[in-house]
């Protein structure tokens, strides 16, 4: 059984930094794409960062340069560094994971919010 478990979220000011994993079991972690999405209510899940199977990473625009992706294809496990957060990064974050061809598999969310 596909289980990806992020690390709870939490409450932040802004300008602040916090730093969300993900844990996967029941895949070949090593093959797939990872990923960070977020979603506001009544909004669509938007991609956040992206981080191949050979380690490079991509972002959205709205995160360039204050969020960091990475993975550690020993532990199975994602990572999201976020730094100078800004109010407007308050959502709820998901990770998942996708080889091409294949379906997402989702993690549960974690809940951020960013304090003005």
């Amino acid at each position: 059984q596909v289980q990806l478990v992020e690390s709870a979220g939490g409450l932040v000011q802004t300008g602040g930094s916090m730093r969300l994993s993900c844990a996967a079991s029941g895949i070949i972690f090593s093959i797939k794409t990872m990923y960070w999405f977020r979603q506001t209510p009544g909004t669509q899940r938007e991609l956040v960062a992206a981080i191949s199977t050979g380690g490079a990473p991509s972002y959205a625009d709205s995160v360039k340069g204050r969020f960091t992706i990475s993975r550690d294809n020993s532990k199975d496990t994602v990572f999201l560094q976020m730094n100078n957060l800004k109010p407007e990064d308050t959502a709820v974050y998901y990770c998942a994971a996708k080889r091409t061809g294949e379906q997402y598999y989702w993690g549960q969310g974690a809940q951020v919010t960013v304090s003005s």
